[in-house]
């Protein structure tokens, strides 16, 4: 399933929003399906990154919130 407009424009506000946020959220939207590119079809984070979050530092989470626009756009 390609990520549609409105999609990669609420990845985008919520990257955005996410640089600042104490902590930082998880980006799961409840969809938890693998796609065909190695993302996940609903937050576009690889397994690892799934599996991780929660160990991951503040940083590390923004960085990963910072490359999930463009994985949306690059998957559709």
């Amino acid at each position: 399933m390609p990520a549609d407009h409105k999609l990669i424009a609420d990845l985008r506000r919520r990257a955005i929003a996410a640089q600042y946020a104490k902590p930082v959220a998880s980006p799961c939207r409840d969809v938890c399906r693998m796609g065909t590119h190695g993302y996940c079809e609903g937050c576009f984070r690889t397994l690892d990154e799934i599996a991780g979050w929660a160990g991951r530092s503040e940083d590390d989470k923004r960085a990963i919130w910072r490359a999930l626009p463009q994985r949306a756009i690059d998957a559709a």
